[in-house]
């Protein structure tokens, strides 16, 4: 492990972030920040929690950094910052996902363990797809999506940026969901969704 990198975000969705870092070997953590001061001086899976001065003090110390939270609207915010300050963002895959051939990853992805993402598949900037989802073929995965655990998109499924698929969605082949939408859990998508869409259920329908 040659390369240091930093997680911002001091929640459970950054120890997973950190464990799935830790388990591919191919980096090392050097702290943690988080905005909350209160957890300032705590430790975090044994690595120190600063705030936006010590990360800024010692980003020479870090070839990059992750974003470890799983709010889309405060991750995106925290990835513009850190592109204001030239922060570099790293790409994380956990060594128990399975990647297929001509996959593109952009920066700031994140993939956890058991996930599949299959070929032709585009995931953008700072993508999560959580713990067992399945993306299958020729996906297109917009910025800022979280697909969250036990989620499976079919062949050729589209998804605009920000959009949040809830836990144990199933969206079936072709689908296009548009920007800034979200799908509660357990749903199932069988028809295009719009830019903004609320939907839930099986099959899902407009949220009230």
């Amino acid at each position: 492990m040659t390369e240091g990198v930093f997680v911002f975000g001091a929640s459970g969705h950054a120890k997973v972030v950190i464990d799935a870092i830790e388990r591919a070997g191919v980096a090392r953590v050097i702290l943690v920040c988080d905005d909350d001061a209160a957890k300032h001086g705590s430790r975090l899976m044994g690595y120190p929690v600063t705030g936006r001065a010590e990360l800024l003090a010692r980003r020479g110390d870090a070839a990059a950094g992750v974003v470890g939270i799983g709010d889309n609207t405060l991750r995106a915010g925290i990835a513009a910052w850190l592109a204001g300050q030239g922060c570099a963002l790293a790409r994380v895959v956990h060594p128990d996902a399975s990647i297929g051939r001509e996959v593109e990853i952009e920066e700031g992805t994140v993939i956890m363990a058991g996930c599949v993402v299959n070929s032709g598949t585009r995931l953008g900037r700072n993508v999560i797809v959580n713990t067992g989802a399945t993306v299958d073929h020729d996906c297109s995965i917009g910025d800022g999506v979280h697909i969250a655990p036990g989620s499976h998109l079919c062949g050729g499924v589209s998804i605009g940026a920000g959009t949040l698929i809830g836990a144990g969605t199933t969206i079936v082949p072709g689908v296009r969901v548009g920007s800034g939408a979200l799908i509660g859990a357990g749903s199932t998508v069988l028809k295009d969704l719009s830019d903004g869409a609320r939907v839930g259920g099986n099959p899902c329908r407009p949220l009230a």
